[in-house]
């Protein structure tokens, strides 16, 4: 994990900037339904009006409000009086035309008005203006009596300015009182109808007024929802690029991870498990990535947001209700998904395994027709892979669905108990509608979450086996200090009391092996199949450690050498040969990319290879297949050989190298090897004799101890096991041919 958390630093700047990205897209998400409600409630009801406090006010209302008012002072700081002639010649016709009343009488204008100035004298105004309009109501004489009982019941505004200071007290005092059976909203509607009539009067055009207003707003809206979309887009591409470059980093540690590992590690990891881990689960993880970007950061800016904004609301108790339900359905669906989604990966390994079984055994498959069978053990894998999914699909199809009914059965609830507020005058139409919106947005907030916390497990699973793989210890260590190689020993390999055993393994591979090689000399391994020729040599390029004694290599202990230097005097070739994808040319300079052209040809010649390399037309940039499979073994072998011998190493290694190639060939290369690698130490692993019988030292070996050391000659006197294994392969008089 930590290893994941160390590749995820290198993203901290483009995650920043997504975040801030994300909470701008938030906070513009959030203010979309308040410029909505502001539409209907006040540019379609109130015409636009959108505070209490009005924008111009004719003398005489300016004077009652002087008059009834606790807060002259602010009152008369908020106006400024003016008439016509205190504007300039081109503003007269401006304001002529917006305000006619200007003409006949000066009015009264209000100045540029704080935040703070709007929320303190806002309802002030209103209770102002409700008195007003109460006062005004020549019609209403039963509210008049009511909220006057001073006044006789068809007083009006000019008998107001005749009573005096004492009665004008007593009837604001019984006004204040009768002023607590408001609620704010109703409160605010009255007042919004005095502006109205109080417009009217200066003759402003209230139609032009609403559509000014709306016209204003729905411009915000178009450029908040453009703010949205670039910031979407914005986010979108950030986190698909960060995600894929946070992959791609990632896939690259894993693989150069895998490749240090040794023949213990691939034991413990399956080939196909490996595949899987370094596709499919770093897939799952770039998903998971894009996943918590683009929704585990905003769901909860968004859903806390959207509570705040209807926090202390009377409905409040519906967003409760929807988030109780969602949760009972996700921990449900949860229970029952989470452990299908943890088997998922391993059915992929499986299938994996099975497929690749399949794909490079199909010549074995087909030479025992055993086809239906393998075609049945796939299919038992795909079966079961396609079972777990369909599951885990079906639950995210009965999720969506339930999700949806849920949505809109809470939309039709907060609809039909919002709807009696309205008729009751506390709750405005567009705020009903925000509401609405917003509680779909707390709702959706939970919803995403719940279907990331769904997803979660499975890309969870995918990090723990992406950090099992980095988390590994390698069997083979490299030495913190390495020490270099002695010139003056240059190519002389020697075994010193080697013992080795295979992890987990009861007991030793090989015991007591002991035994130099010198330049310019072949040493030779042969003896029984499992007799550890091939574990013997494969510990001199280190793919295992001894587990007894020490291999020196140039006087030096190979453990405490830089394994890539010790790799670089080695020339290996395998039991199997192994080609890459790509020419002929590539095949051989796999390893000496550096090497001329010359100098390619000139190990193709070595290994025997010139003549079908030659034949083909494309000749050297004749292309390879994956695996090699367009070529012969025997051909595919002679590339194997060539490719080990353009690195012109100190050390050759042959793994039972020659067992595809016919005796002229195998002949003509040892010769042709012999010739050119005087300067070498040579290892040949064989099961022939006439491939060893040449060689400068024979060891043979049976279940892991050497049984006879020397010359062709010497064994055939001194190791009864080697004369078996030679008899049985020629005539008596080939073994001293």
């Amino acid at each position: 994990m930590k290893q994941i958390g160390g590749i995820l630093k290198k993203f901290t700047f483009p995650i920043l900037i997504a975040i801030a990205l994300l909470w701008v897209q938030a906070t513009c998400d959030l203010s979309l339904p308040d410029y909505t409600a502001n539409i209907i409630n006040i540019g379609i009801q109130e015409k636009g009006i959108d505070s209490t406090i009005p924008t111009v006010l004719t003398k005489d209302t300016y004077d009652i409000i002087l008059s009834i008012t606790e807060k002259k002072e602010e009152i008369t700081n908020l106006y400024e009086k003016k008439s016509l002639s205190s504007f300039s010649k081109k503003e007269q016709e401006k304001y002529q035309k917006k305000y006619p009343l200007i003409t006949s009488e000066e009015l009264y204008f209000r100045k540029k008005i704080t935040k703070e100035e709007k929320e303190t004298l806002s309802h002030e105004f209103a209770s102002m203006l409700l008195f007003i309009e109460t006062l005004s109501n020549k019609e209403n004489q039963s509210t008049n009596s009511t909220m006057f009982p001073q006044m006789p019941g068809n007083s009006n505004l000019e008998v107001w300015q005749q009573l005096n200071h004492a009665t004008k007290n007593q009837i604001m005092t019984h006004f204040k009182e009768q002023l607590q059976n408001y609620e704010n909203s109703m409160l605010e509607q009255v007042a919004i109808e005095t502006i109205k009539k109080e417009y009217q009067q200066i003759g402003i055009n209230l139609d032009e007024l609403q559509m000014d207003y709306i016209i204003h707003n729905g411009l915000i809206m178009v450029g908040i929802a453009s703010l949205i979309m670039m910031v979407a887009i914005s986010i979108g591409f950030i986190a698909s690029r960060t995600a894929a470059k946070f992959a791609h980093d990632l896939r690259k540690k894993v693989v150069t991870k895998i490749m240090s590992f040794s023949n213990k590690e691939f034991t413990e990891f399956s080939t196909a498990s490996l595949i899987t881990r370094s596709t499919n689960d770093i897939q799952q993880i770039q998903m998971l990535f894009v996943m918590l970007l683009r929704i585990v950061v905003y769901s909860p800016i968004l859903g806390i947001g959207a509570l705040l904004k209807v926090m202390g609301n009377s409905m409040n108790w519906v967003i409760g209700l929807a988030i109780g339900l969602i949760m009972l359905i996700v921990m449900i669906l949860f229970t029952f998904a989470m452990p299908k989604f943890k088997l998922i990966q391993k059915l992929v390994d499986r299938l994996n395994l099975v497929s690749r079984e399949i794909l490079t055994g199909i010549p074995v498959i087909r030479a025992f027709s055993t086809e239906s069978h393998e075609e049945k053990r796939f299919d038992v894998a795909n079966q079961e892979l396609s079972k777990v999914n369909l599951f885990c699909n079906r639950v995210m199809g009965i999720m969506m669905p339930t999700m949806s009914f849920i949505m809109n059965g809470v939309a039709i609830l907060i609809i039909w108990v919002g709807a009696k507020q309205v008729d009751l005058g506390t709750l405005q139409v567009g705020t009903l509608m925000a509401f609405i919106t917003y509680t779909m947005q707390v709702i959706m907030s939970f919803l995403m979450l719940s279907m990331v916390s769904i997803a979660l497990p499975r890309a969870w699973v995918s990090v723990k086996r992406i950090g099992e793989v980095l988390a590994k210890e390698n069997s083979i260590q490299e030495t913190e200090s390495p020490e270099d190689f002695k010139k003056e020993n240059r190519g002389i390999v020697e075994f010193k009391d080697v013992y080795f055993r295979y992890p987990d393994a009861e007991e030793d591979v090989l015991e007591d092996i002991s035994f130099v090689a010198t330049p310019g000399t072949t040493t030779a391994f042969i003896g029984s199949t499992g007799s550890g020729k091939s574990t013997l040599v494969n510990l001199i390029p280190r793919f295992f450690d001894v587990t007894g004694g020490k291999i020196l290599i140039a006087g030096t202990d190979i453990r405490k050498v830089d394994i890539h230097a010790l790799r670089d005097k080695i020339g290996y070739v395998p039991q199997k040969g192994n080609l890459f994808s790509g020419t002929i040319k590539s095949n051989i300079l796999f390893g000496a990319e550096d090497q001329s052209e010359e100098n390619m040809k000139k190990a193709a010649e070595i290994a025997q290879a010139t003549e079908f390399i030659e034949a083909k037309e494309e000749k050297y940039e004749s292309e390879i297949s994956q695996g090699g499979t367009n070529v012969s073994g025997g051909q595919r072998q002679r590339l194997s050989i060539a490719r080990a011998i353009a690195t012109n190493p100190e050390i050759y290694i042959f793994d039972d190298s020659f067992s595809a190639l016919d005796y002229k060939t195998d002949v003509n290369l040892r010769k042709a090897l012999n010739e050119e690698t005087t300067d070498a130490t040579i290892f040949i692993v064989a099961q022939r004799i006439s491939t060893i019988m040449h060689a400068d030292q024979i060891i043979v070996l049976d279940k892991g101890h050497i049984v006879g050391k020397g010359t062709h000659e010497e064994l055939l006197k001194t190791c009864e096991i080697y004369k078996e294994i030679a008899l049985s392969q020629l005539k008596e008089e080939e073994l001293h041919g």
